[in-house]
């Protein structure tokens, strides 16, 4: 710390000389007229000898990221938006002034530079610097090594630092962004109409989640940071608009680890007159189509283990997947106390008084969940844990629903949708009873209900969790700009 200290007050005197001489240090007078991506696509195959002859000159501006001095002549490379660049600057032909001042740059210094482009020895596309002009002063020192910054938490508490010097990390958002641009084709494609819900909810809903609570001084009022979008979503399914999607922020007050955030990007989307097996094929499709695009195959390698995203996707349902993976005897399934017995011996702790369906899924998420490497949809889930979704017109005790398991967590939830207002209004009722998290008696999604909303299926995918997946990245922190860490000790 003594030594970055001792070097900001370096720079300071640097500014206040620089500021003596009449030269701004945080000036904003250079035309950028090309990006280093730009030089390369127009010079990078042209030969040495062909570019001597070139007289174009360009333009270039970005951060100083390596100086290399010679005495009389210095090589730096600058980074830009787009990539890095070699300068190449010689006292002899920009004079001593200039090249004093160069000298007087620092790592992490913001230029811009014009001049002719060629190759050195070595084949190195450079530009040879005829002007340079100095952007922005760095006062703050960067790592000594630009790609040395390692330390996990200052990485995630300065995300701009680590984006700077680790170029890995730009590429993930970098990815990060064609997935999502590639979500919005594919659903645009299809008719669907991207809308925005409000993230500020009069009453929790949407999800079994515990909400952040405000206050709207104005009103008077509390309000809760939405934990879902799907009952404003549905409203407009009543309204007519039959196939409506969106990409946004949900909030969940509850805990933090390598797959949970507590905002988080979510798309939702919902299709009037469809089912949840549709669902199913257009989610296939969808991921394994942006695979591709993405990663350049449909089969990848996650944190080591090869996931093979070609469609068809294994289709199982909960009660066979606890057989198949669980451990259980068919004939239990429907033993609520054979079921409590069986999860004692196993370790999994499950509420005295929850019915059956409870009992099925907490066994499920302990003892299954993490088998599920390939791409598997998991379907028929109880009512008990299903609030929203059609019930199963062969067994009501279950619903139309799935949930889609990739490398052993959800990466969707989907359902064909409830639609009549007097079942949805006793599941409602249900859940305010048991004291669930984010259960509320929405009256207004009922009314809207009353009216009609046609028969539809609808989904949630969490983005961060795909992007982990088509990044190879173990944590949710490493596709998040700004995570939530705790508040740094000054």
């Amino acid at each position: 710390m003594e030594d970055v200290n001792e070097l900001m007050v370096q720079r300071m005197k640097k500014i206040e000389g620089l500021k003596k001489d009449g030269i701004n240090p945080f000036s904003n007078s250079f035309e950028v007229k090309n990006t280093s991506r730009d030089v390369f696509d127009r010079y990078g195959d042209i030969s040495g000898e062909e570019l001597e002859k070139n007289k174009d000159r360009v333009s270039v501006a970005g951060r100083v990221m390596a100086l290399r001095s010679f005495g009389k002549a210095s090589f730096f490379h600058i980074q830009d938006r787009s990539g890095r660049i070699q300068g190449y600057i010689k006292k002899d032909r920009v004079g001593d002034d200039i090249y004093n001042f160069f000298k007087g740059l620092d790592i992490g210094d913001i230029v811009g530079i014009e001049g002719d482009v060629f190759k050195t020895r070595t084949e190195e596309l450079t530009i040879l610097v005829d002007k340079i002009t100095l952007l922005t002063k760095s006062i703050r020192p960067l790592p000594e090594k630009w790609h040395g910054l390692t330390d996990v938490e200052l990485r995630f508490r300065q995300r701009y630092l680590d984006i700077m010097v680790n170029p890995q990390v730009k590429e993930v958002f970098e990815k990060r962004r064609l997935i999502i641009r590639l979500i919005r084709e594919f659903l645009d494609k299809r008719d669907f109409v991207e809308v925005e819900t409000p993230m500020l909810h009069p009453l929790p809903g949407g999800a079994a989640a515990r909400p952040f609570i405000t206050h709207h001084n104005a009103l008077n009022m509390e309000l809760y940071m939405r934990i879902a979008p799907e009952l404003y979503l549905k409203r407009l399914l009543v309204g007519g608009l039959e196939r409506v999607y969106e990409i946004n922020r949900n909030f969940r007050n509850e805990g933090i680890s390598t797959q949970h955030n507590p905002e988080f990007t979510m798309l939702e989307f919902y299709c009037a007159y469809a089912t949840y097996e549709r669902l199913m094929d257009i989610t296939e499709m969808m991921i394994s189509s942006i695979s591709e695009k993405v990663c350049g195959s449909m089969t990848l390698t996650y944190q080591g283990t090869e996931i093979d995203l070609t469609p068809p996707w294994e289709r199982i349902t909960l009660k066979d997947a606890l057989v198949k993976y669980g451990g259980l005897k068919r004939e239990m399934l429907g033993d609520r106390d054979g079921l409590m017995k069986f999860a004692k011996e196993r370790g999994v702790e499950v509420e005295a008084d929850a019915p059956t369906g409870k009992v099925l899924v907490e066994l499920f998420e302990k003892l299954v969940e993490d088998k599920l490497i390939q791409p598997t949809f998991v379907t028929m889930y109880p009512v008990e844990v299903s609030p929203l979704s059609r019930r199963n017109e062969k067994d009501p005790s279950v619903t139309d629903r799935f949930e889609l398991f990739i490398y052993g967590r959800e990466m969707a939830n989907a359902f064909s949708e409830l639609t009549d207002p007097i079942d949805q209004r006793e599941r409602f009722e249900k859940q305010v009873e048991g004291r669930e998290e984010g259960a509320s008696m929405d009256h207004d999604f009922l009314k809207a209900l009353e009216y009609g909303m046609p028969p539809a299926a609808g989904e949630g995918i969490g983005i961060d969790r795909l992007v982990m997946l088509l990044t190879d990245s173990p944590s949710i922190r490493e596709v998040i700009f700004f995570p939530l860490l705790r508040a740094e000790k000054r």
